[in-house]
């Protein structure tokens, strides 16, 4: 079963460092989408977006180089359950997201559907903290 998914350890990494980057433009692209999820309690919400947008496309990138590949890993860990916060208040407040195309109120299927999908993505990032059983470059 390791090798089965060994294998489709590096096409995997590629995706995910594509999705950081494009998630992480879009922080700048569309930053009113993502203050609105901000929980209000946060200061300076709309700082806190291009952060989080340039750390995803900073980590993202990470993940392409094998010598910052780990350390992009477990910033993803981090910036993931930094961010978890603003995915509690959108499941618990009824946040209706503006400015987006199919833009309005989600459905609770969606609000606390991206709960669990943090831990696989935490997971999917875990992967990448490991080193390969060789110690080689993948």
């Amino acid at each position: 079963m390791y090798r089965l998914l060994h294998r489709f350890k590096r096409p995997l990494r590629y995706a995910m460092a594509v999705l950081y980057v494009i998630a992480g433009v879009m922080h700048f692209l569309v930053p009113e989408v993502y203050v609105q999820i901000i929980p209000p309690v946060l200061p300076g919400p709309l700082v806190l977006v291009y952060f989080s947008g340039i750390a995803e496309i900073a980590l993202g990138l990470g993940l392409l180089h094998p010598r910052t590949r780990r350390l992009a890993a477990w910033g993803l860990i981090g910036l993931l359950i930094a961010i978890f916060p603003a995915n509690v208040y959108m499941a618990t407040s009824g946040v209706v997201i503006e400015g987006t195309p199919g833009s309005g109120d989600p459905s609770e299927i969606v609000r606390w559907g991206r709960l669990p999908l943090q831990a696989v993505l935490v997971a999917w990032a875990w992967w990448y903290t490991r080193p390969p059983p060789s110690e080689t470059a993948e």
